[in-house]
């Protein structure tokens, strides 16, 4: 650690970026302004691997540990992990991926981490881990010094469940029933869903309903998603466990970067992996630009999206349920009965064809939300509540959990297997394909559409009227887009 050099200060070797080389000034007056001796000789501090870049200010505490190791000041920590950012005053501040931290160190054999007292509730989930949380320099020697005398954070009793909103409850929607039927569809088996209708329709106000019918976290969901937000720098302060599947809406001006990860350095998660085991929106689907939204083909499809670049290559989970929605042409109002559309045909097949083919095969449900009628709008009788659809959600995916599989996600090489067709439902699909013209893959989101209809209906063979039901939720595919 102590160098040989005439020149007095830190040198760091390792490739370090900006934030770690600045941490030799934070390091060194959080010390002396915390009362601790600093050494006087030039230092020389090697970050191993050093083929790795460093990135983060993640770095500060455990390398003003060490020095105080050298000389003393603390006792001998191996078994110890270590992560924080130091203030000028000694203080400890809050870092990202604290989570990610603990589960490392776990891997790695260590038996304690210290990390900010505001990261200790996030990472004391993982379990095997003792997780100290310290407020300022000083606080975490004496966790190294005395550690009988300090109790390990004790994360929350309260795990992973229902989080009810009254503010997004289905009940409150009127009218709407073909909608809400497959929004509870699309719950029910992890399905992506397009709702196109004209302004004021009420899609926006379906698609934030719908995580309120979903099943509640098991603790390796919250855990991944958990993970996820904390590397992203979006967890709450004190936070642990997510216990709400989350909801994203991002802004159509959104670029490729934000939706599916990069950025700088070490690439972050984007909009796809922080809705991982939740709810993408996408509101006024077409405003988004066509390259942005070609990429979306590889999270819907392998459930993952790979970030490559000269420094690293990460792969992010992204496993969301989809929920677009738009306007059926720019105005909003073509179809409409008591509004007029002044939109030309050019302009609306231009509109359209934002939305590329094969993007639209990968989206299951294609749901028609037209304007609601007066006497819907203003009746007093409410549909079904959040609760009731849920149940009949939970009931379904129970069913798929017995095979191993969310409809949505059942491999090719199980489709013929776990979805028989009676003789009605087999020529009700092959009429459909033929006058349709689906492509291979929307044959096999009918099918799994046809599944989770007839789970809903606790029946072990698809009928008939389950692939219909499921057909006719593909037809803006000739609507629309033929």
């Amino acid at each position: 650690m102590f160098g040989s050099s005439a020149e007095r200060g830190m040198v760091m070797v390792g490739l370090p970026d900006a934030a770690v080389r600045e941490s030799r000034e934070r390091i060194r007056s959080a010390m002396v302004n915390s009362g601790f001796r600093y050494p006087s000789q030039a230092l020389t501090v090697n970050l191993a691997p050093a083929n790795l870049k460093k990135e983060g200010a993640g770095f500060d505490l455990p390398m003003a540990v060490a020095i105080m190791g050298v000389m003393g000041t603390v006792k001998p920590c191996p078994d110890h992990a270590i992560s924080g950012e130091l203030s000028l005053d000694g203080t400890i501040r809050p870092i990202r991926g604290a989570l990610s931290i603990a589960i490392c160190a776990r891997q790695q054999g260590m038996k304690r981490l210290i990390v900010p007292k505001e990261n200790a509730e996030e990472a004391a989930v993982v379990e095997g881990l003792e997780v100290y949380g310290a407020g300022h320099i000083s606080d975490a020697v004496h966790v190294l010094n005395r550690p009988l005398e300090f109790a390990p954070c004790v994360p929350k009793a309260a795990g992973p469940g229902f989080q009810v909103d009254p503010e997004h409850d289905f009940a409150d929607v009127r009218g709407q029933s073909t909608a809400k039927r497959a929004l509870e569809v699309a719950a029910a088996g992890g399905h992506n869903v397009l709702l196109l209708g004209p302004p004021g329709s009420g899609k926006t106000m379906l698609a934030r309903r719908l995580p309120g019918i979903l099943p509640p976290f098991n603790f390796q969901e919250a855990l991944e998603t958990t993970q996820v937000h904390s590397v992203a720098g979006a967890l709450a302060k004190g936070a642990g466990l997510l216990a709400a599947r989350p909801f994203r809406s991002p802004h159509h001006t959104i670029s490729a970067a934000g939706l599916l990860g990069g950025g700088m350095g070490v690439p972050r998660p984007g909009e796809v992996s922080l809705a991982h085991h939740g709810v993408l929106f996408l509101d006024e689907l077409p405003e988004f630009p066509r390259n942005v939204l070609e990429l979306l083909r590889q999270p819907l499809e392998d459930r993952a999206v790979t970030i490559a670049r000269s420094q690293a290559c990460l792969v992010f989970p992204s496993n969301f349920t989809l929920v677009a929605a738009m306007n059926p042409c720019p105005c909003g109002f073509m179809g409409d009965t008591t509004r007029e559309c002044r939109c030309t045909g050019a302009i609306v097949q231009r509109y359209l064809g934002k939305i590329s083919g094969p993007l639209l095969d990968r989206i299951d449900l294609h749901i028609e939300v037209p304007a609601v009628p007066f006497q819907e709008l203003r009746g007093t009788r409410a549909g079904a509540s959040s609760a009731e659809m849920r149940d009949r959600v939970m009931r379904a995916r129970m069913i798929q959990q017995q095979r191993g599989y969310v409809n949505a996600l059942i491999p090719a090489s199980r489709l013929r297997g776990l979805c028989p067709l009676d003789e009605a439902g087999e020529r009700t699909l092959e009429t459909a394909v033929r006058r349709l013209g689906l492509s291979a893959r929307a044959h096999d989101r009918i099918l799994k559409v046809a599944r989770t209809i007839a789970d809903i209906s606790g029946q072990e063979e698809i009928q008939s009227k389950h692939v219909a039901e499921a057909v006719q939720y593909r037809g803006l595919d000739r609507n629309y887009w033929s």
